[in-house]
């Protein structure tokens, strides 16, 4: 990938450099003399229920684990690490090693890990004491692997920027997400409803071990949101006012430093705000390192808005005399009217098209309900309802969500969705319940309202998932085969096409591996079958155009 290529020359750089402030940011740690350090024993009930004092971590029948922590900002880490140990070790092995794969020279990882070190030096500058105490406390119980790449304090707090830096690279946009509100006469009942898929894309391993934690810190407002072994920041989330926060990527160029990760913004606004405005002052004071529009849902302000942060520009946008917003990955306020890079993604991305067709499903029905906003977030086809192949981008459920979430903030009521992506059974959560009475009483059993839950997706049945599925394993193998100049059989071309029609990008692997052997009618027509079918985004479309160019020649 190119822009790897260039961070690893740039790295060659730093290691013949003195650079300023490296040695103050690796040997920084928080002041954690002021915090009660003593946590409960952890006590194993069985391989999938542990309770420590009033905290556990319980799996429930969907293959969510449920998380409930209490106390100062130490004492959340080291509880949280305690019961968590065996996910976040695993969730940190599978992020290392996907980086192995990417970087598979040992002299490029060490030249990596002296890039990271200098990119995320004045990181540690921009983070509240009491999350890198939280985060210290975490790190405990981090592996003892991987101490080539630092410390285990280190690492977790390199982590929380990861998000945030594969948001900035372009060959790495890992994120595609999609959200929206309705409110007023557009629900059944008038109260807010919010849905949002957090499409973060770091291979099938990841995941598959969600946590929805449920905090209930010493200050600020408890809250939930969906998490992952080792991440103390939030994406997705609702605290005990009602108040809920999302995130969505915008275009971002390379940021020469790493400042304070969007996900720990988010969970300042999530644990200290109660409304769109408090969100908004602390959204300010922050300084980010990427381009983010945090979408915000208030029970008290009834309606929700998006803050729109960059390095270099701040913008708010709301919506006057309607009841529904929308939100996909580029901004929409004053402040970024005439942003040439926000334009241009307009222009080029995939993120217009999602965002006019959420309009199209929201009109569809005059009021909505949870089921719904479910279905919103499932929906697979693309505007006017056509079939546009299983893993476009262009189209809401891209078949590779993190997770589907939505929102009922007046109620307090949160559905996540179980594996995989948000096929599965959106299971109800119930924050003033689960919040009361948990002195002297940690859940054994489930804290969701089974009552409640979504039923899943029947797509998950049918032929079509099947060969989704199979088509995946079929289009990495033939991507693998194609870098390494490998033979591939017109038989096993013909099937990626046929496990998935409708997908331009089966036809453009075809084309490509034809192109590189010569076989030069072949591409041609692969090339020109991929233009008749919905092309995720104009770079896309001109790669095509220029290789049937070529072609030509």
């Amino acid at each position: 990938m190119k822009y790897l290529g260039k961070l690893l020359t740039f790295a060659f750089l730093i290691v013949f450099l003195n650079s300023c402030g490296v040695s103050k940011s690796i040997h920084n740690k928080p002041d954690i003399s002021s915090y009660d350090a003593s946590i409960p024993e952890k006590v194993k009930i069985n391989d999938s229920t542990f309770v420590a004092g009033n905290n556990f971590l319980l799996k429930n029948k969907q293959g969510q684990w449920e998380l409930y922590v209490e106390g100062n900002p130490l004492q959340i880490g080291k509880i949280t690490g305690s019961l968590t140990q065996d996910l976040m070790q695993k969730q940190e092995a599978i992020f290392f090693n996907k980086v192995e794969d990417l970087v598979p020279s040992k002299t490029q990882q060490y030249l990596l890990r002296k890039f990271l070190a200098w990119y995320n030096r004045k990181m540690y500058l921009h983070i509240p004491e009491e999350y890198k105490s939280e985060i210290y406390g975490l790190s405990r119980f981090s592996s003892s692997n991987f101490s080539e790449i630092g410390e285990p304090y280190l690492r977790l707090l390199y982590l929380h920027g990861a998000h945030d830096i594969g948001h900035a690279m372009q060959d790495l946009m890992l994120v595609g997400c999609s959200s929206f509100a309705v409110w007023g006469d557009k629900t059944v009942d008038g109260e807010l409803l919010i849905g949002r898929n957090f499409d973060f894309y770091a291979g099938d391993d990841f995941a598959k071990e969600k946590i929805i934690a449920f905090v209930n810190p010493s200050e600020g407002h408890k809250f939930m949101s969906v998490t992952w072994g080792g991440m103390i920041g939030v994406v997705s989330g609702m605290n005990d006012h009602g108040l809920t926060v999302t995130i969505n990527a915008g275009k971002s160029e390379i940021p020469l430093t790493a400042k304070t990760p969007i996900s720990i913004v988010t969970r300042e606004i999530l644990q200290y705000a109660a409304t769109i405005e408090e969100a908004i002052e602390i959204a300010k004071k922050n300084e980010v390192f990427v381009s983010e529009a945090i979408f915000v849902g208030s029970a008290k302000d009834k309606k929700a808005a998006i803050i729109e942060v960059a390095p270099d520009n701040f913008g708010v946008y709301e919506v006057e005399n309607t009841d529904e917003l929308i939100c996909s990955n580029h901004f929409q306020s004053e402040a970024y009217k005439n942003d040439e890079r926000n334009l241009k993604w307009i222009a080029e991305s995939h993120s217009m098209y999602r965002f006019e067709r959420m309009e199209e499903l929201i009109l569809e029905d005059e009021k909505l309900n949870i089921s719904d906003a479910v279905s919103i977030l499932r929906n697979k086809n693309g505007l006017e309802n056509k079939e546009i192949g299983f893993g476009n981008e262009k189209a809401l459920n891209q078949l590779l969500a993190h997770h589907g979430i939505v929102f009922k903030p007046e109620s307090r009521k949160v559905w996540v969705s179980s594996n995989p992506y948000q096929l599965g059974e959106f299971v109800e959560y119930d924050l003033d319940e689960i919040f009361k009475n948990r002195a002297g009483n940690p859940a054994t059993t489930t804290v969701s309202n089974i009552k409640g839950n979504i039923a899943e997706d029947p797509f998950l049945h049918s032929k079509e998932y099947k060969d989704y599925e199979e088509y995946r394993v079929l289009e990495r193998k033939v991507e693998a085969a194609i870098e390494n100049k490998e033979t591939i059989s017109e038989e096993k071309l013909s099937e990626l096409q046929q496990k998935n029609p409708e997908y331009w990008k089966a036809y453009y692997l075809t084309g490509k591996y034809y192109f590189e052997k010569n076989y030069d009618a072949a591409a041609k027509i692969a090339f020109k079958k991929a233009l008749t079918k919905e092309i995720t985004t104009v770079p896309d479309r001109e790669k095509i155009e220029k290789f049937l160019q070529k072609l030509k020649k």
